[in-house]
């Protein structure tokens, strides 16, 4: 009972419940959210370590910046969600502070749209040397189970259009890049998708910042052949499988396009299928066979595997032909 009472100690306080409405929305700053409330960053700073002691927000770090949400597991998750949604919808305050969150995420837009427009011709050079991106996507939601899936890990998430695409059948989405560019371009794309179910963090694919066994399915979408090491990203992945989870990789075959080493930063010209097989083995997975998408000049393969474990079942209906 006491970290209940703590709970209810800590949002009942004017401020508090505002900052709780406001992380409900949305993944912010403590600078973003000073410009809303219209009040010193130490202020604010003290009222969201309140809440992130008891519970009501979860704090995670991107660089050096911190960016806070409404909690949405642990003890009191539930409750978080219950006070937001206590707050009358007509209250003043309420409206205002939403009105600027929209300005906030306005200019989260511009700034994704500019970044993107920057770089949009070096993607769509890369997009058409292969198969047209619709068929890979078709191909891999006849690849993961409609039904069963709760944590899904997208690792070099990009634009995180791998949480848009299976947003819909999890319960929980995570994506996972180095890069704080196209995080900005991420959030803003899951939020116009209204995916609030899923985030997306800054962080390494040889160091994932998340426990063993707690994730039902795993992506790597394009993203090995820019890896130093992908046999040892493959290898922490599966660590943080389930049993029975499913391992999703995307990648080119074996090709000799050298100057994408050279203009598009690729470490490796693709990956045959037996040095994949051989990697997703030595990680704890049984893979199925390859599944080729031919392309020209570019072929693209999707490796899919299961994490090991013969006393389970789960997640492992048969792969389509």
């Amino acid at each position: 009972m006491e970290f209940l009472l703590n709970a209810l100690k800590a949002a009942a306080e004017p401020t508090r419940l505002r900052l709780l409405s406001l992380c409900a929305h949305g993944e912010l700053t403590v600078t973003e959210l000073t410009q809303i409330l219209g009040q010193s960053q130490p202020r604010v700073s003290r009222h969201l370590k309140l809440l992130c002691e008891a519970g009501l927000l979860e704090r995670f770090r991107e660089g050096i910046w911190a960016y806070y949400r409404l909690a949405e597991r642990g003890a009191v998750a539930e409750l978080a969600r219950t006070l937001v949604d206590a707050i009358p919808s007509d209250d003043a305050g309420l409206a205002l502070d939403l009105e600027r969150l929209d300005l906030i995420k306005q200019g989260r837009r511009e700034a994704a749209d500019r970044y993107f427009s920057e770089n949009a011709a070096r993607w769509h050079e890369i997009r058409g040397l292969h198969v047209p991106e619709r068929e890979v996507e078709a191909a891999l939601l006849s690849l993961l189970p409609q039904e069963g899936i709760a944590d899904l890990l997208d690792v070099g998430t990009g634009t995180g259009r791998m949480l848009e695409l299976f947003g819909p059948r999890i319960a929980h989405g995570l994506g996972i890049d180095a890069s704080r560019e196209m995080l900005a371009v991420a959030r803003v794309s899951l939020e116009q998708a209204g995916l609030r179910h899923c985030q997306v963090r800054l962080g390494e694919m040889y160091q994932l910042a998340l426990p063993g066994q707690s994730q039902d399915a795993v992506i790597f979408h394009q993203v090995l052949h820019y890896a130093e090491e992908p046999a040892d990203a493959l290898a922490e992945a599966a660590r943080v499988l389930r049993p029975g989870g499913i391992m999703l990789v995307v990648d080119f075959a074996r090709h000799e396009l050298e100057y994408l080493r050279e203009q598009h930063a690729h470490r490796r010209l693709g990956f045959t299928d037996a040095e994949m097989g051989n990697w997703l083995r030595r990680a704890g997975m049984n893979p199925d066979p390859v599944r080729v998408l031919p392309g020209d000049p570019l072929t693209v393969c999707i490796w899919r595997a299961i994490r090991a474990d013969t006393s389970s079942t789960r997640l492992r209906p048969s792969p389509t032909p």
